[in-house]
């Protein structure tokens, strides 16, 4: 039976699933490409790699899709001289590379679409992701595409639901 090719059929490619496997990848000599999963840079395995390889001027971090205020990611983009990760304060001397187009979040048309596929509108439909504005222009569009009761909630405030 013949192999199926995967995406990255690449001879030299590793795949770190675990996180001693990903932090080991530091300590690989010679140039390297890492490829995580964490877009916006706020935790998990890819923060050992910011770590070691923003301070040198010869990496470049690629970061893809939307980057929310008050993320690392974030920082990055907007020209932070440094950023705290694992408890320090890292130079950023790496190049950084933002690629929006490659975002896995859903656009404002692709939520309302999916929204009406419901079988019936929720007593509440709760706008909880994006930035504020983004948040409140959603919640708009709800009640005026769907006419559902639409609300972004404040900050720490709790909602039962029964």
């Amino acid at each position: 039976m013949a192999r199926k090719p995967q995406l990255l059929d690449l001879p030299q490619l590793n795949e770190a699933r675990t996180v001693e496997e990903s932090i080991a990848i530091n300590s690989v000599p010679g140039p390297v490409m890492i490829i995580s999963a964490s877009g916006m840079a706020t935790g998990g395995r890819v923060v050992h790699h910011l770590a070691r390889c923003l301070p040198d001027a010869n990496n470049t971090v690629i970061l893809v899709g939307y980057q929310a205020l008050g993320t690392r990611g974030r920082s990055l983009l907007d020209g932070a001289p440094a950023i705290k990760t694992l408890g320090r304060y890292v130079p950023v001397r790496a190049e950084i590379v933002d690629v929006p187009a490659f975002s896995v979040h859903a656009d404002q048309g692709e939520i309302i679409g999916w929204l009406r596929t419901a079988p019936r509108a929720p007593e509440t439909c709760y706008v909880v992701h994006g930035d504020p504005a983004a948040a409140a222009a959603l919640c708009r569009e709800i009640r005026t595409q769907l006419r559902w009761n639409a609300v972004v909630p404040r900050h720490l405030e709790q909602v039962r639901l029964d």
